[in-house]
């Protein structure tokens, strides 16, 4: 099988995709900031990787020329979880944002374009948006704003890159992934917090991965240019109590 490079490799939701398409059987190519992370994660699954941070510009020509010539699939799996009232936001908040949610996906991209034409099938690219982007929550304007963005590079990739590129997004509720542990330390919290979900409970890792592995596969073939809510029906379901 060909190669797929994910970004946020060593992230909750990044580690467990990388995890479920290696017992798959591809390859791949891993993207992280932390070296000790990235290259035990890179030893477990036999894989190539590259690590830096997406805020740095010459980080994506460094993943283009270590990836490989040709490329089945890429996956962005880098996100914020900066929540701020307006009132304490500041500008370094929104670049932050939006260069880690939207700048950086567009980016990867960008400089990954000629290896995913090289692909002899249709090559599948997996943003990530957030059901922030679909709901207003108090204390998301920021991270509501950058994800939001995604919704639109979503759309305008799938558009562009048809027929030889599929581009989708999936777009989580609040799932329990380091990111989050901060939020969710709190039992009471995290109690609460899955009770605002009409399945009841938070996003596990596993959800995420395996609706992105089914995004990259042959199987979703004809499935292009959507944003897709792995969410607990949170972003659509109001149950009457």
């Amino acid at each position: 099988m060909s190669k797929i490079v994910i970004f946020g490799a060593t992230g909750g939701i990044g580690s467990e995709t990388a995890r479920l398409l290696n017992k798959k059987g591809h390859h791949l190519h891993l993207v992280g900031r932390d070296q000790a992370k990235t290259d035990a994660l890179a030893s477990e699954l036999n894989a190539t990787y590259t690590t830096g941070d997406v805020q740095d510009p010459g980080l994506f020509a460094s993943v283009a020329e270590d990836a490989g010539e040709r490329l089945a699939g890429l996956v962005y799996a880098i996100g914020t979880l900066n929540l701020k009232s307006i009132k304490r936001l500041t500008p370094e908040d929104y670049m932050r944002d939006f260069e880690v949610n939207a700048v950086g996906a567009a980016l990867a991209v960008q400089h990954l374009l000629p290896a995913l034409m090289k692909h002899d099938g249709t090559a599948s690219v997996v943003l990530f948006s957030s059901v922030a982007a679909e709901q207003g929550f108090t204390f998301h304007a920021s991270m509501g704003m950058a994800k939001g963005a995604i919704r639109g590079l979503t759309l305008s990739l799938a558009a562009e890159l048809a027929p030889k590129i599929r581009v989708n997004a999936i777009s989580p509720s609040l799932t329990r992934t380091p990111l989050a542990d901060g939020l969710l330390a709190n039992e009471k919290m995290a109690e609460a917090l899955s009770k605002q979900h009409p399945l009841g409970r938070l996003g596990e890792t596993q959800d995420m991965a395996a609706l992105c592995e089914f995004l990259l596969s042959a199987q979703s073939g004809w499935i292009t240019g959507q944003i897709i809510g792995v969410d607990g029906g949170r972003s659509t379901v109001r149950k009457n109590n």
